[in-house]
Formats: structure tokens, sequence, C-alpha cells
């Protein structure tokens, strides 16, 4: 029976990812289409195909996208959306999620992937971690969409949560960026993507439902850099305690 359920599950990824490709194909000449109007409306042109993209392929492959919010959301105003990072179902919820202008800060490798790659390059801010510079260059990026009234996304934790901890440490980037541009955080929680698709596999994809939460903004009037350690540690200590509100995390 096992077996059984392993082979299904294999077709059915299999089937995931060859609908995911058709979807991508017949977007992508829209989104080829939106990129020479420039970065802020290109970009959010080519945001608006791929939140279809997104739909559309969820509804192909038997996912629901589900959104709780614990306070009331303003989308017409601007945020640092962070959120915990755990699976490649992530990536998904972020276009379908967000419900204003917004860049993700992603990473460079991913260009690589034939025809992907430009919608990617499009949809991001590009980041090489291994590279001071860039990554330098990618952090003004950042800054720029949110002169030009986009909000940004960025997994703090940078990469995968492989721990059996709700959160791994966070990187300084978005709360740098928030105290700077004076732009309060918006935390998310992806609650079932871990069950959608684990980080160890792309070949075990489940359909079911995939959903967001979002939690009360943390505004970042007055700070200064001097109050970076205490906002973050505050931004860690509310997505952490909802992530054990929603999910059953072993006793240590």
């Amino acid at each position: 029976m096992k077996q059984l359920i392993r082979a299904l599950q294999f077709l059915y990824t299999i089937y995931a990812l060859i609908t995911f490709v058709m979807v991508m194909l017949i977007v992508f000449p829209f989104i080829i289409l939106s990129i020479p109007f420039g970065k802020v409306v290109g970009g959010n042109w080519v945001y608006h195909f791929c939140k279809i993209w997104g739909h559309i392929w969820y509804i192909l492959i038997g996912i629901q996208h589900g959104e709780i919010y614990e306070t009331p959301h303003d989308t017409k105003k601007q945020y640092i959306f962070v959120a915990n990072h755990i699976s490649y179902m992530d990536i998904p919820p972020i276009v379908l999620s967000t419900h204003q202008p917004t860049r993700a800060l992603g990473k460079y490798e991913m260009v690589k992937v034939p025809i992907f790659g430009w919608i990617y390059r499009a949809a991001v801010v590009l980041v090489n971690r291994k590279n001071t510079d860039a990554r330098a260059k990618s952090f003004r990026a950042l800054k720029a969409a949110i002169n030009h009234g986009v909000s940004i996304f960025i997994f703090p934790e940078g990469t995968f949560n492989e721990t059996h901890k709700p959160l791994k440490d966070f990187y300084d980037g978005a709360f740098r960026i928030a105290i700077e541009m004076q732009t309060p955080i918006k935390p998310i929680l992806f609650i079932d993507t871990l069950k959608r698709m684990h980080y160890k596999s792309l070949f075990n994809l489940t359909p079911g439902l995939n959903r967001a939460v979002y939690l009360a903004e943390v505004p970042v009037n007055g700070l200064t850099l001097k109050d970076l350690p205490i906002l973050k540690k505050q931004v860690y200590m509310q997505m952490e305690q909802g992530l054990q509100r929603y999910i059953q995390y072993p006793t240590p």
C-alpha cells in the first residue's frame, strides 16, 4: 500500500510540474510584453500575471490558497513583508498573499532556469549572498522600490529552516531597511507549506490547503539603527509565538 501511495504521489508531482510549465508558457508572452514598461509599472504587471499563474496552477493541482487575518490588513499601505521559510511552496504564496505592489528578494541562482529565469529576473530583486558588492546593490534596489511606492518581501531566515524549531535566526537586512526607510514590518506566516512539499524532496508534493496568516504590523516610527536588535527580536518572538499557535512542534 505504501508503494502505491508513493507511486501516486510521484505521478502527481510530475503532473504538477507539467502543469506548472504549461501555465508558465501561457503567461510568459504577457510578462515579456510588460517588461519594457519599466521596473515599476512593468514590474507591477509582471506580479499581476504571476498571481494569475499561481491561481490557475493551484486550481489544476488541487491546492487551495487561504488567508487568516489576526488583525486588519491595509492593502493601500507600504510594508516590509517578512515570512518564515521552510519549503519551495513558500514561493507561490508570495504573489498570492500580497495584495499591493510588491517585490521579493530572491536568490540569483534561479535565473539560470530556462524561461522561468526570465520571469524570475523580472519579478524579484536578485541577491547573490556570496558577493558583498552584489548584496549591497540588491539592498539599494529594495530601497529604490520603496521610494517608488512598492512594498518588499524578504525571508529574514535567508534559507530553509531545517531545524525542529519554529524559526532560524534572522539576518539584519529586512530590519535595517525598515528602520532606514521608516516603513512598517508586516509578518506573514506560511503554516502549511511543509505539508504541501517537504524541503527534503520535490517529489513529495501533496494537494490541500496552503494558508498565509497575517500578523499585526510592527511600526518603526522614530527607531534608529541602535534599535535594530530589539526590533529584530520583537518580530522574531511575534512570528515564533504565531507559528506555535498553528503548528505543533516537538518538545525539546
